[in-house]
């Protein structure tokens, strides 16, 4: 007669590690906020968190399409030269054309903040499809063509630039990046609103699930019938559509585009995705933790600020946490493969 002996089960006890690793973000975005409430006293101002909100929305635009590129284990350097070019083409739409881009004062007529807004995405959804185009359909590696696309659209931005910014545009214009609805920042509302519809895309809807799958084996995502080409080409799509929106809210913050916008907006993008937990081998990722991401990149910017810490040493903190995310990310891994 056999005897049946239980198989033992896995302890369903607090996993601290495992806890830390779903909400370590949003712990030490807390944490960070209280420390620099102690330190200076302005920091907690309802005017600060505004200006840290406001600051925080243009990066987050773009962070919510870097989601969306990584969690296919893809990257994108080019978003910050993108942002320039767009930003450009939006203000020169704004002021008339290309003639009048530089008239300063009420004698440019303008096409409106519509068609520059319209104009702007347009150049990042046609940027974001030729580097998804390169990548899927020529095979060359997503670093090495948004590389390249990096340093074409910044010399298209200098280009049409002509050496000069371009600025003064009507109040409707820059309404968009320094109008308020009930104190709240517009920059925020729309931050708000493309995170929640971001979101909402993600976790609710097919195609969504086929980026995660994507993301996670594209060789299981291919056998299974996916179109694996065209899921990575339309992220990049994505991401451009974010980096022309983004260039359009912040030409009419500072009521101004120049071709050296958005410089070294590529760090600060790619970590606060990897800080918000999204793995930069693909498949694992939320928009939720981008947010969380951004938040704590936008804090730790402040606070060093208020602080008077120098812009190099925020440099130095801002690449430290990076490597540690990713190392974090790695050890998470491989710890759960373990498991």
């Amino acid at each position: 007669m056999t005897e049946l002996r239980a198989t033992p089960e896995k302890s369903a006890g607090f996993d601290p590690f495992g806890f830390a690793a779903r909400f370590a973000p949003l712990i030490f975005l807390i944490v960070l906020m209280a420390v620099f409430a102690l330190l200076e006293p302005r920091f907690f101002t309802s005017v600060n968190l505004f200006n840290v909100a406001r600051q925080v929305s243009i990066t987050g635009l773009l962070a919510i399409g870097m989601t969306f590129v990584i969690l296919t284990a893809g990257i994108d350097l080019s978003i910050g030269s993108l942002l320039a070019f767009a930003g450009l083409v939006a203000a020169a739409i704004a002021k008339g054309g290309l003639s009048d881009r530089f008239t300063v004062g009420d004698d440019a007529i303008g096409y409106g903040w519509q068609l520059a807004a319209l104009g702007a995405i347009a150049i990042g959804l046609i940027g974001g499809y030729v580097q998804g185009f390169a990548i899927t359909r020529f095979k060359v590696p997503p670093f090495v063509v948004t590389l390249g696309g990096m340093s074409v659209f910044r010399g298209a931005a200098l280009l049409f630039a002509a050496g000069g910014p371009i600025s003064g545009f009507d109040k409707d214009f820059a309404w968009w990046g320094q109008g308020k609805v009930f104190e709240v920042p517009v920059p925020v509302i729309i931050f708000v609103i493309a995170a929640v519809l971001a979101h909402i895309v993600l976790s609710y809807t097919r195609y969504g699930r086929r980026v995660y799958a994507v993301g996670g084996n594209p060789e299981a995502a291919r056998l299974s019938g996916l179109n694996v080409n065209w899921i990575i080409c339309s992220v990049y799509v994505i991401m451009g559509f974010f980096a022309g929106l983004s260039a359009f809210v912040l030409a009419a913050r500072l009521n101004s585009a120049e071709a050296v916008a958005g410089t070294g907006y590529e760090l600060t993008v790619i970590a606060s995705v990897v800080i918000g937990g999204t793995s930069l081998f693909g498949g694992v990722g939320t928009i939720f933790g981008t947010v969380i991401g951004s938040l704590l990149i936008g804090v730790l910017i402040n606070g060093l600020v208020i602080l008077n810490v120098s812009s190099y040493i925020q440099q130095i903190i801002i690449g430290v946490i990076i490597v540690l995310a990713v190392a974090f990310d790695t050890f998470a891994k491989s710890r759960r493969r373990r498991a």
